[in-house]
């Protein structure tokens, strides 16, 4: 299971990880210089209704390690004035700032993470977008830093045999019962809450791995996997994770791939984009080996 769903009863402050992101804005300041600034979110869990959100401008000059540490100082202050723990891991996105971000982690003995299974922040951001930086002097439509959905070129990988598993199906599961997944019995996997308002009755696309033997070890090797969203290319399922990883998960003949296609962008006209993969020993038994949330979130940008 996740363990970002945890309190910490000692202290009575609530535990997440985090979600970062420090770059450069969609702003020319005043001195004609692009903004840069640092954005961080917790990620949302079943377990704490808030989310913590925090952001700070950085000068042109100070894009360093030095100005991030001692900003995350702050924000790691200002967290617990609000309740919250420090966190153990922090995931980005953004590689062309990995060292940056790295270092600065390190020096605050926090785990980094590259992951784009930051699904919090994506969200953060396209609000600060929508509704903040459009409004203010100096604001430039347009792209001025590669996005969250920026295309990834890498060719695809073929799952390793060894987690492969005996069969796989392409199933559904409505939006009534993922908003229980908290309730889900399983051993691994990343589970967070969904949007309440979505009706009940929409159906999630998604991938079942069964495993008769190895269903564990299957989960395993995807909880170290950062799964972030299935898609179709050409007559292939796909699965996006981590960095910029793409993994081969099966063939699919053009009807399937057309019919998979088309769950998908209904999906996310309908249901935030959201999918999901499970891992069971077989499909009659009700416990999952491994279980996780996904979201294709392309559509809202």
């Amino acid at each position: 299971m996740n363990t970002n769903n945890k309190t910490e009863p000692s202290l009575g402050l609530k535990i997440a990880d985090w979600e970062l992101d420090f770059y450069s804005r969609p702003i020319i300041e005043s001195n004609g210089k692009k903004r840069w600034e640092l954005i961080i979110c917790s990620t949302k869990t079943y377990k704490t209704e808030d989310i913590f959100l925090w952001n700070k401008k950085c000068p042109a000059n100070e894009v360093n390690s030095v100005w991030l540490t001692k900003a995350l100082n702050e924000a790691i202050n200002d967290a617990k004035k609000e309740g919250w723990a420090k966190p153990s891991k922090v995931r980005f996105w953004r590689s062309s700032m990995k060292s940056i971000i790295k270092k600065s982690l390190e020096a605050k003995n926090i785990e980094a993470l590259v992951s784009r299974r930051t699904y919090d922040l994506f969200d953060r951001i396209e609000f600060l977008e929508k509704e903040i930086y459009s409004k203010e002097k100096g604001y430039v439509r347009g792209v001025l830093a590669p996005t969250f959905t920026s295309k990834i070129e890498n060719l695809p990988k073929p799952l390793p045999e060894a987690v492969r598993g005996d069969a796989l199906t392409i199933s559904e599961i409505s939006i009534g019962e993922l908003k229980s997944a908290d309730n889900f019995p399983m051993e691994f996997g990343d589970i967070f809450p969904i949007q309440q308002d979505l009706n009940d009755n929409h159906l999630v696309p998604g991938l079942r791995l069964f495993s008769k033997d190895r269903s564990l070890a299957l989960s395993a090797w995807f909880s170290c996997l950062e799964p972030i969203k299935l898609v179709v290319n050409k007559n292939q399922l796909i699965l996006e994770a981590s960095e910029d990883d793409k993994w081969l998960v099966t063939d699919l003949s053009e009807k399937d791939a057309n019919v998979l296609n088309t769950k998908f962008l209904e999906n996310k006209k309908k249901s935030f984009g959201y999918q999901f993969i499970s891992i069971q020993s077989t499909p009659y038994i009700e416990k999952f080996a491994g279980f996780w949330i996904l979201r294709d979130i392309e559509l809202i940008s």
